[in-house]
């Protein structure tokens, strides 16, 4: 663990990998350090949002006295995405994991995904505890126009497109859900800890 300070009101914790992530974010979001006021988990970071009258170093011997716990976050939230399994590289991807369409699309719905952290977007959730099998490389070249509501893979990620952007997952498939609102509380439906479950539908 290294620790970074962030500005005036922040801390940067450098970590190991994804898990190392969750199992400290499962710990810190039910029990943050007096003076954290807000969490935000990335791939290998976790930010640690600060009251500006907040000990630093005091926060981060709270952090190191902790023992993370491992498993992802969970917040109790089950969100069930309706996809229509269509994509433009569905075929590519059973290509690339040596799988039916069908198979793919059996393996994408049968597990239980969980919102690792956000990016990329406002409303763009990196969804992980998919299967092995699933994990497939992203595009060589990205498009430059992906419809919102577009599902997609790129490594050991499905992920949702909230709206039209540039973007080179692999696409498998589209749901009609509006994953990012402005005028909805909380705009995001994929916050860190939901779970998310796949269903195909017509």
């Amino acid at each position: 663990m290294r620790f970074l300070r962030c500005a005036d009101s922040g801390l940067l914790i450098e970590l190991a990998d994804l898990e190392a992530v969750q199992a400290l974010y499962a710990v810190l979001v039910e029990d943050p350090p007096e003076g954290v006021t807000d969490l935000v988990p990335a791939a290998r970071t976790l930010l640690l949002h600060l009251d500006p009258r907040a000990n630093t170093a005091a926060v981060e011997a709270g952090v190191r006295a902790v023992e993370p716990r491992d498993g992802a976050p969970a917040s109790g939230d089950l969100l069930q995405v309706p996809v229509v399994y269509d994509g433009a590289d569905l075929a590519e991807v059973a290509e690339l994991t040596g799988l039916t369409e069908q198979e793919v699309v059996h393996r994408h719905t049968s597990a239980e995904w969980t919102v690792a952290f956000g990016g990329f977007a406002p409303g763009f959730g990196y969804l992980a505890g998919g299967p092995p099998e699933l994990v497939v490389p992203r595009r060589t070249e990205s498009r430059t126009k992906v419809p919102p509501g577009s599902v997609g893979l790129a490594g050991a990620f499905s992920g949702i497109y909230p709206r039209e952007s540039p973007g080179g997952w692999q696409l498998i498939g589209r749901t009609g859900l509006e994953i990012w609102r402005v005028d909805r509380e909380p705009p995001a439906l994929l916050r860190p800890g939901v779970r998310v479950q796949f269903r195909e539908v017509p």
